[in-house]
């Protein structure tokens, strides 16, 4: 077990928070963009919500237990790491506006699936995710300097 496996987990943590970050923000951005991608009739589709999908690096909740109770020797608790960035299937919001430029036959349009209240209450998860392990990262540093001023 090394000295920094506190700070890598933490670094990895800072890393998939902001990418979580930048996702919402990207999600908010295209709130109301009604031609975000072309599909395969040659037709505009809205903007599809993202979300990151992030897991443990290097364990399961299994292996973790193992290795309390004493039974493993694998190491664990190597942070985490981004397993990719799925696009929300919810259906698109029919919104009535007969005069906007994608508007069907009956005055509806297909609105982004972006629920701006859940992307704030990402945001302000991701947000806090962040702040907790910039205070744990501080902690690690803190008692890593203080074993360094033991040997003085």
């Amino acid at each position: 077990m090394s000295i920094f496996n506190s700070i890598n987990a933490s670094a990895s943590a800072l890393t998939a928070q902001r990418l979580r970050m930048d996702v919402v923000s990207s999600n908010i951005a295209n709130a109301q963009t009604t031609r975000a991608t072309i599909n395969e009739n040659g037709e505009y589709e809205p903007y599809k919500r993202k979300m990151v999908t992030v897991e443990p690096n290097g364990g399961s909740f299994k292996s973790f237990l193992h290795k309390a109770s004493g039974t493993s020797q694998n190491n664990t608790g190597n942070g985490v790491k981004v397993t990719g960035i799925t696009e929300d299937e919810t259906p698109f919001k029919l919104v009535y506006d007969p005069t906007h430029p994608d508007a069907d036959d009956n005055g509806y349009v297909e609105m982004p699936n972006v629920d701006p209240l859940k992307e704030m209450v990402d945001l302000m998860s991701a947000t806090r995710s962040y702040e907790a392990n910039i205070t744990s990262l501080n902690a690690s540093k803190g008692m890593l300097m203080k074993a360094l001023e033991i040997g003085k």
